[in-house]
């Protein structure tokens, strides 16, 4: 006997104009939307916690398959394990899980540039578990030192809003300090002093930026002092200690445009001053060492050049002195400075390398098309090595030093995947041709004795292609559960990112957003005529930006695939564009367009997945939000599948799963956020017939 299918919930139609310059558009769902950042009104819970329940029960039969993956995911994370030591200021600190441990605990160790002192005594930093403890969401956000060792500084978020808490900690007895400055995003910078840390005041509405101000451990908050307060809305803020030590870096930055501010490290109470200026169309990442300023920018350089400039004029472009040039064919995507030299991370190709600059163009570290090469964190520019990372989507991250002095390359770790055997996988570059002629770049993995290139296989095709974020190839020990079952998963690098560099980027925002969807559905196609997917069982994944694409692409092509997930959606486009009381708008209008004018608010009006929902078929949908979410809010997913269950003409699933705990990035445990994948993948699967229905 066949056990009747649960009824979806359906949400109230409440309509409600929602005003632009340039005409009222009804929006028959805003209801759901509540800004409170402690509660939601009990009718939008109640609403929410019945498309949790709906959820619940049309994936009930998957429960078995479901508990199976998270079984195979939790096999293949080692349980006590460990971050390779980084240098730091006479210590070698680490973060280090216990066994079944959610969390990690931050570790250090006495020793030189070259190495730890073997013989000197480990010490806990940071006890995250304790205090994780009870908590249904913590995260650590930005944490550092003080120079002369004694004092942590960290900043934890407890809600998954990206609202912190900066805490202190004694190194030397061990006792957690009284200071307490709530509302604070994650960076932070010590002055030389070890008593000053400065910190961005989080901005109550927008959340995403804010002043930066200062605080003296020991002494009132109110007392803190203001150090900038930046008035365009439409710029990031950041802090960091320069590589020398001798200046708190404030960089400003947004889509077109840039500016670094800095106070001596050793006057923390002096004024910050500009050391390169805004200008219109520059962006630009600065940092010092050895009495100079050393300069990524795009100025006369699309894909980005290094410079450096005397320690008194960084501004002054006539005494500018060039490391990396200009090129067509290759972005400058970063720079780390080390006294014992300077290296830059590169893309050619869709591939990324690290080069250490020297005679004859300097030392290439790279590992192939398909793989990801990038510099690894520095903290202190007296360190022998350089740390670099390398990867593919199926091998595991490995962690490399390469020692300045004697060049030579040491392998720290390899991140141990139990059970895993590289060898049963396989990946590959392709390019597909989009319908304008541009040719894409595509990275595939499969396991060929479960997959192959004869049209049977199910097919995974994932992608972003925003903010000119390249969605590089890397290892996901979750993901083997899909390629073990014949999966072949492959990364459509559409325009947007800048897996091509800056020209790719431009060619997917603003009014040219629709080539990334073009993109997209023409990878997908491409890779079906060649073979790598069954045309009945193609399926599609993305997050964030990634599901606004998702969202394009179910209205706009959605019969060539049988499913989709799509998580923290950025769906309802013009609406949010056009409020500014909601976090990341006015920063954003750069990228997507500024819909106060007609031409971009009309572009953006036929893309928007929101609006453009259509009395169609869709593809069977799984969407996932956090109630939290400070970068999309929980009411566009929300809303999202309310109208498009009001609209759509088929019977497959729809379904919504809030996380009631958590913000943008979902569970903040290593092994809570198993359920989560496991969930996501146990949808695919059983809509693939590889699950227990089939």
């Amino acid at each position: 006997m066949l056990t009747p299918q649960p009824l979806p919930p359906v949400a109230d139609v409440r309509p409600q104009a929602v005003p632009s310059p340039h005409g009222e558009r009804i929006d028959e769902y805003y209801w759901l939307r509540d800004d409170d950042p402690q509660a939601k009104r009990p009718e939008v819970m109640a609403y929410l916690e019945a498309e949790n329940r709906y959820t619940e029960a049309m994936l009930a039969p998957l429960a078995p398959l479901q508990a199976q993956l998270v079984a195979e995911m939790r096999a293949r994370i080692q349980d006590d394990d460990s971050t390779p030591p980084l240098y730091d200021q006479g210590w070698w600190i680490w973060r280090e899980y216990a066994a079944g441990a959610e969390y990690p605990r931050l570790m250090r160790q006495r020793g030189t540039p070259e190495r730890p002192d073997a013989k000197a005594p480990r010490q806990l930093m940071l006890d995250q578990p304790a205090r994780a403890a009870g908590k249904a969401y913590y995260r650590v956000g930005g944490w550092a030192v003080s120079p002369d060792g004694r004092l942590l500084a960290w900043a934890e978020d407890t809600g998954g809003r990206r609202i912190h808490t900066l805490r202190f900690k004694d190194l030397v007895t061990g006792r957690t300090l009284a200071d307490e400055v709530p509302g604070v995003l994650e960076d932070l910078a010590w002055a030389n002093d070890s008593r000053t840390v400065f910190y961005i005041r989080q901005n109550p509405v927008t959340l995403q930026s804010g002043p930066v101000w200062r605080h003296r451990v020991g002494t009132p908050v109110a007392d803190d002092g203001l150090v900038h307060d930046e008035a365009d809305q439409a710029l990031f803020v950041g802090l960091a200690r320069s590589a020398s030590g001798r200046y708190v870096v404030i960089a400003l930055h947004g889509t077109d445009t840039a500016e670094t501010r800095v106070v001596p490290a050793d006057a923390p109470a002096a004024a910050a001053r500009v050391v390169l200026a805004r200008r219109p169309r520059v962006r630009h990442t600065a940092d010092h060492l050895g009495g100079r300023w050393f300069i990524r920018t795009n100025e006369e350089a699309l894909n980005f050049r290094l410079v450096s400039a005397p320690e008194g004029a960084p501004d002054v472009r006539s005494l500018w002195r060039t490391l990396v040039p200009a090129r067509e064919q290759a972005t400058l995507e970063g720079f780390a400075l080390c006294e014992g030299g300077i290296a830059v991370q590169e893309r050619v190709d869709a591939d990324t390398r690290v080069r250490l600059l020297g005679p004859g163009g300097g030392r290439v570290l790279s590992a192939g098309a398909g793989s990801t090469v990038e510099l690894g964190e520095q903290r202190d520019a007296r360190a022998a090595h350089l740390r670099f990372t390398v990867t593919s989507m199926v091998r595991p991250k490995a962690t490399y030093d390469l020692h300045l002095a004697s060049g030579r390359t040491l392998l720290r770790k390899e991140q141990p995947v139990p059970g895993y055997q590289a060898a049963q996988y396989a990946t590959a570059r392709l390019w597909a041709d989009a319908r304008d002629g541009c040719r894409i770049p595509v990275t595939l993995a499969w396991r060929p004795d479960r997959a192959r290139q004869d049209g049977t296989a199910p097919l995974l095709v994932i992608g972003y292609g925003s903010y000119g974020l390249s969605y590089d190839p890397a290892f996901s020990s979750n993901r083997v559960c899909l390629l073990d079952r014949g999966f072949v998963v492959a990364i459509a690098h559409v325009r947007g990112g800048a897996e091509l560099g800056e020209a790719w980027y431009e060619a997917g925002r603003l009014m040219h957003k629709q080539n990334t969807f073009n993109d997209f559905v023409d990878a997908t196609e491409a890779l079906v005529k060649a073979g790598w997917g069954d045309a009945g069982r193609v399926f599609a994944s993305g997050g964030s930006a990634g599901g606004l694409l998702m969202g394009a692409v179910a209205n706009q092509a959605g019969a060539r695939y049988r499913g989709i997930v799509t998580k923290v959606p950025f769906v309802d486009v013009v609406t949010t564009m056009l409020d500014e009381s909601i976090p990341l708008t006015a920063n954003e209008w750069e990228q997507w367009g500024d819909p106060r004018q007609p031409a971009a608010y009309a572009y953006m009006l036929s893309y928007s997945p929101y609006d453009n929902l259509a009395a169609q078929d869709y593809p069977a949908m799984l969407v996932t939000t956090g109630l939290w979410d400070a970068q999309v809010q929980y009411f566009e997913p929300a809303k999202y599948v309310a109208r498009l269950r009001a609209r759509k003409t088929d019977t497959r699933p729809l379904l919504l799963h809030v996380n009631m705990d958590a913000g943008h990035g979902g569970a903040s445990g290593r092994f809570q956020s198993l359920a989560e994948a496991a969930r996501d993948y146990a949808f695919l699967l059983d809509l693939a017939g590889l699950g227990p229905r089939a």
